[in-house]
Parts: C-alpha cells; sequence; structure tokens
C-alpha cells in the first residue's frame, strides 16, 4: 500500500487546490512521499472539513530562490507570501499533485469525531495506518452516500 498522509491546509489553499489553479503543495518539511502515495486533505479553521484527496506526481526539492521559479506558476501564492513562508528555511519542498478527488459534500470534524472517536487533525500533517485509512474511506463513503439519497417525504 502506498504511504497515506494526512495533511492540514488553509482554506484558501484547499480551494485552489480542488479548482485546479494550484498544483504544488507547498512545504517546509520534507514529508515521506514517493510518487503514487496518496494525500489527504484537511481544511483547517474556519472550515474544519476533510475535503479530498490527492496523488503524489512527485516532490521537488530546492533553495528557496530556486524553488520559487520551479513552482511560481503552479503553487497559488504571491511572492511575498513565498518568501515569507520560507523565511529563513535553507530548502523549500513542492509536492506535486495528480488525480486530484474533492469530497461532495466535505466530511465536517463533527462528522468526522462522531465516527472516529479520538480523530485529531494534525497541526501539520501525520501518516495514516491502513487501518486508519480504510475507517476513513468508510466515513467518507457513507457521508457521500447519505448525502446522494433522494428526499423522501
Amino acid at each position: 500500500m502506498p504511504n497515506v498522509l494526512l495533511l492540514s491546509i488553509r482554506p484558501k489553499y484547499a480551494s485552489q487546490l480542488f479548482n485546479g489553479t494550484k498544483k504544488i503543495e507547498l512545504r517546509r518539511v520534507r514529508p515521506r512521499l514517493e510518487p503514487g502515495d496518496i494525500v489527504v486533505v484537511y481544511v483547517s479553521a474556519p472550515d474544519k472539513v476533510l475535503s479530498g484527496f490527492f496523488e503524489v506526481e512527485n516532490v521537488i526539492q530546492d533553495r528557496p530562490d530556486i524553488l520559487w521559479y520551479k513552482v511560481k506558476d503552479n503553487a497559488g501564492i504571491e511572492k511575498k507570501d513565498f518568501n515569507e513562508y520560507y523565511e529563513e528555511a535553507a530548502v523549500g519542498y513542492g509536492i506535486c499533485l495528480k488525480l486530484i478527488e474533492h469530497f461532495e459534500p466535505p466530511v465536517t470534524l463533527q462528522d468526522l469525531r462522531a465516527k472516529w472517536a479520538n480523530f485529531r487533525p494534525p497541526q501539520s500533517y501525520h501518516y495514516l495506518t491502513t487501518s486508519q485509512f480504510e475507517h476513513l474511506k468508510s466515513i467518507v463513503q457513507n457521508k457521500m452516500e447519505i448525502m446522494s439519497e433522494p428526499y423522501i417525504n
């Protein structure tokens, strides 16, 4: 099974990711990801929802000044914000995305905790075990099935 990473992303950047304008997720710390691994996206406050996932195409790394030129058109960030994010960092990382899947509707933190008692959204990211990932998939599938059922009076 591929690695599965649960990643917290700010609402602005998650929106860009799911509308296709953001194709690279930036990080200051390199997650252990390889092509084909899965990243599950948790959108941080104020949204607090599990919004979807993507497959990792590859991970690039470089000095921030060089990384900017590699990612500037696909990272959904202004140069000023990029520079602030990587201030004092020797190396920056970009997770290149493919096969993006958006959950409709997203799964709220309240719903997650109702089905997974000790669920804690990550501050940055954490890896899921195979059983945790399977449990998360069942929560998402159940939520989507409930929401797609026709309304009956």
